[in-house]
């Protein structure tokens, strides 16, 4: 956080719930069978994690602290019985360091390593598979040998090198670049950008990105999967690893890991445009149903009726009983400390989704400076609705940082995307937010607007702007390693 507290941060959470791992027949590792790693836990009351803020392991979204890797930590710090301590201004690397010389644990996405010196690892937990991605209007890659000439980049420390050099093997003309603290949103930012034509990165990791770079296309998978475990100090005992092991084993057992891996993994295009036909097909049969509701809503909160109908489109296409994958739920898509908020008691009743939504969404409004006015005003609002107030500010301070004016929504929505790469989202208060879809979702919802508008002084059939509107499309750092001599 600013002035510090950001680095400093420590996310200090009491852990609920259970989860476990994957493949029971991983051998115990070697080591001292001592168990002072587990009883310096167990003595203090809380297991402190080193990890990183990204979308993959933890960050702050919608509803809270959020990340595949963060609900594994809270569940295993719950079987312990104790608080869960998050230390997540790291890299890879200085994941691996933290837990060598501090001990507990790294969990980070991290490549299982056996022969990493001072550590012991878990039993695997995902298997994650290396895929090349590149910038679109280039040559479609279908093989390694098509990319002897292209400039490549990869983040190091990730266990993609080590793929690299063993395919260097069959492959010597392959070359690319690496860079030890790199996301993948830096990664496919330098691709949009020019700077590197190609890269190789895990497919879940593109699959939660590729939505915020449109012009980076999927390539195809190289080598073999490398595994993701937790990572532990070798001089403290095995005991805190067993334990970590055992869960692990139940978590599999339950069927948890497979559930927990699908909502993280399984939903990729939740935010993808829709088709302006779609648009229309659905304004001619779903709309009529809450035209009245959304009216009345307006009315109270004195905004334009087809505002909150193009926001309850973007939120959940007009069905009332829409559940995201993280809880989310209603016509409006209200979390459950909304809807408290705004007094909505069933967040599945039409009438009261749409009022609440409306009504959170003017107290969203009133809470940005008065500085910012007009449209720039409404669109920071409907921003913060997606995303939240305090990553709205935090873009509003990056925009300052670049020179830009926090006030205009244009500076700011080029700021809203630089919450995804840690360079930016490091010196924030609110850390690594998902800030690509706050852009789209204000773009999305101007796009519903304008044709509402359209629908709404044309009065002509449907079937017309059908006819008028078109389908649009869904919506130096670096170290060269050298192909061989």
């Amino acid at each position: 956080m600013k002035d510090g507290f950001r680095h400093a941060r420590r996310l200090r959470i009491l852990a609920a719930s259970g989860l476990g791992l994957l493949w029971a027949l991983w051998p115990t590792p070697p080591g001292p069978s001592s168990s002072a790693a587990l009883e310096r836990v167990l003595a203090r009351d809380f297991i402190t994690v080193h990890t990183r803020n990204t979308p993959f392991t933890y960050y702050e979204g919608r509803q809270g602290p959020t990340g595949f890797e963060y609900e594994l930590m809270r569940r295993f710090a719950d079987r312990l019985g104790v608080s869960l301590n998050l230390s997540d201004d790291h890299h890879v690397q200085s994941v691996l360091d933290a837990v060598r010389h501090q001990g507990d644990l790294g969990a980070a996405a991290l490549p299982l390593d056996p022969l990493a010196e001072g550590l012991v690892f878990s039993r695997p937990i995902l298997s994650m598979q290396p895929m090349v991605v590149y910038r679109r209007g280039l040559q479609p890659p279908k093989a390694l040998d098509d990319l002897k000439d292209w400039n490549i980049g990869i983040a190091k420390g990730t266990g993609i090198s080590r793929v690299m050099h063993e395919l260097q093997r069959e492959h010597p003309r392959l070359s690319w670049k690496e860079a030890e603290d790199l996301e993948i949103a830096s990664l496919l930012r330098r691709i949009e950008d020019g700077e590197l034509d190609a890269a190789v990165v895990y497919a879940h990791q593109f699959r939660l990105n590729r939505l915020f770079f449109p012009e980076v296309e999927d390539g195809f998978d190289i080598g073999e999967p490398v595994t993701m475990a937790w990572a532990f100090s070798g001089k403290d005992g095995l005991a805190l690893i067993e334990r970590a092991n055992t869960f692990f084993d139940e978590l599999r057992a339950e069927g948890e890991l497979d559930r927990l891996t699908a909502r993280y993994f399984g939903h990729d295009d939740y935010l993808e445009y829709v088709g302006a036909r779609v648009f229309i097909n659905h304004v001619n049969k779903r709309l009529p149903r809450f035209d009245a509701l959304f009216r009345e809503a307006a009315r109270a909160q004195h905004f334009d009726w087809k505002l909150l109908a193009a926001v309850g489109y973007q939120e959940s296409h007009w069905d009332p009983e829409a559940t995201s994958p993280t809880g989310v739920r209603g016509l409006m898509m209200l979390t459950n400390a909304t809807a408290e908020e705004v007094g909505v008691s069933n967040r599945l009743d039409p009438a009261q989704s749409i009022e609440g939504g409306a009504r959170y969404l003017r107290s969203v409004e009133q809470r940005l400076p008065e500085s910012i006015t007009g449209e720039d005003r409404l669109y920071m609002a409907l921003a913060a609705y997606n995303v939240g107030l305090g990553h709205l500010y935090d873009a509003r301070d990056i925009a300052r940082m670049r020179g830009g004016n926090p006030d205009l929504w244009r500076d700011v929505r080029e700021a809203l995307p630089l919450l995804q790469e840690s360079q930016w989202h490091s010196k924030t208060r609110h850390g690594y937010a998902r800030g690509g879809e706050p852009v789209i979702y204000v773009q999305n919802i101007r796009r519903y607007l304008e044709i509402l508008d359209y629908v709404d002084r044309s009065q002509q059939q449907f079937h017309q702007l059908n006819a008028r509107l078109p389908d649009q499309a869904d919506a130096e750092i670096f170290e060269l390693v050298p192909p061989m001599p």
